[in-house]
């Protein structure tokens, strides 16, 4: 806000204090909110941690099942055991609300499945590929889990700076340039008041002066 367009006037000293209490109570609350995601963002950080640990974990356990599978049963074996599998997991993608910021809710269902859901038939395979398929739901429900959690964060981490970013312009830019526009006006009605005094006195002294000549 340039001085130079601010008009010295008492209305325009109103608006401007009026402006500066609400950018006060917006600058409150804005601060407020930033201060609460952040505290959800390490919450959900702290959730992250553990949950790519146990991604890892999981990962290399399945890795090490489908080797061991392989060398059991054969390359061959493996694959048949995975095609005979008919009903692939069900993905759906819901929604909730942290403070304002609107984050994944994912709900899988059919990725752990029974012996006979398998399909693969229990009497022709060895329980290596039980333990290589439950592995690998386990793996699956991790990955789903890990994906929730690193979109949360991402999206609180977005809105966080965002929320940040304004609570700084207020502070260090539009508050500032209120208050420095209210306290040019202030001082431009006091020298017009204080103009407007010394004018009248000389209006006075004038008058007084003809009076004094004329009696």
């Amino acid at each position: 806000m340039a001085l130079r367009d601010v008009k010295p006037t008492r209305s325009e000293l109103i608006n401007i204090k009026r402006k500066i209490k609400l950018s006060e109570r917006g600058y409150n609350i804005l601060k407020m909110k930033r201060d609460g995601l952040i505290l959800e963002f390490f919450k959900v950080l702290k959730e992250a941690k553990d949950t790519r640990g146990d991604l890892l974990r999981k990962y290399q356990h399945a890795q090490e099942m489908i080797a061991l599978a392989n060398t059991v049963e054969g390359t061959i074996g493996v694959k048949a055991a995975a095609f005979s599998v008919k009903e692939n997991p069900e993905i759906t993608l819901k929604s909730k609300n942290i403070m304002g910021v609107v984050v994944p809710q994912i709900e899988a269902s059919k990725v752990r499945k029974s012996l006979v859901e398998r399909g693969y038939g229990v009497l022709g395979t060895r329980s290596v590929i039980d333990e290589t398929a439950e592995a690998y739901e386990e793996l699956v429900e991790a990955i789903l889990e890990s994906a929730e959690i690193e979109t949360t964060m991402k999206r609180l981490l977005d809105e966080i700076d965002h929320t940040k970013r304004r609570v700084n312009a207020l502070e260090f830019k539009v508050i500032p340039e209120l208050k420095a526009a209210a306290a040019f006006i202030k001082m431009r009605l006091d020298e017009m008041e204080r103009e407007e005094l010394f004018r009248l006195k000389k209006i006075k002294a004038k008058t007084a002066a003809k009076a004094a000549e004329s009696a």
